[in-house]
């Protein structure tokens, strides 16, 4: 591998959408190596006091964004949908995704996810929705069991925790070495610069 880059994503974030559906395809063609780490955004905007999404309360803020994903998602061929509850609660999908990891299949289960999510407007927050995606990534369905379990929980907060650290304060997020970039718009020249061909 030419370099190794870190994938910070929240499951309630629609720009994480957009880099989850392309970010392992656009790794492999630079040969670099990934870690997937889904974090918990909620403790972040606490900090600031906020208790919702910053495109809940700036509303010219949150009208461009999902114009925006409208815009973006034709152009790449995804289907969009804008679910009714906004933003979701991605607390179990993220727990999950942990228990996938050790199955090495997290990024199928977190493309499924987002799919549910984003493509068809689903409620992740469902046990029924969450079963249908462990199934599309070829999962088992007592991974529910196994993402309740205590050391699962600790690795989620655990994680979120180092996304503080690193000064992480949105999603998507890539991390390589002290190098922090933000945003699907940069998730090439994250990778880019991982692979050791920019600065």
């Amino acid at each position: 591998m030419n370099g190794r880059i870190t994938f910070w994503f929240e499951f309630a974030s629609t720009y994480s959408y957009l880099s989850v559906m392309r970010f392992g395809e656009l790794a492999a063609a630079r040969n670099v190596a990934v870690t997937w780490k889904p974090f918990l955004l909620g403790p972040i905007f606490a900090a600031q006091g906020w208790d919702t999404s910053p495109f809940n309360i700036y509303p010219a803020k949150g009208r461009y964004m999902w114009r925006d994903m409208e815009r973006i998602c034709a152009a790449r061929g995804l289907p969009f949908c804008c679910p009714d509850v906004f933003p979701q609660n991605g607390l179990m999908a993220a727990r999950l995704a942990l228990a996938a990891a050790e199955e090495d299949r997290i990024e199928p289960f977190t493309q499924a996810v987002f799919q549910a999510q984003f493509g068809e407007g689903a409620d992740i927050a469902d046990e029924g929705v969450l079963l249908g995606c462990l199934r599309k990534a070829g999962l088992g369905t007592g991974l529910m069991q196994r993402a309740q379990a205590p050391e699962i929980k600790s690795a989620l907060r655990a994680q979120t925790e180092e996304a503080i650290a690193a000064g992480i304060f949105g999603a998507p997020s890539f991390t390589c070495g002290a190098e922090l970039f933000w945003g699907d718009d940069r998730l090439e020249q994250a990778l880019d610069h991982a692979a050791g061909t920019q600065i």
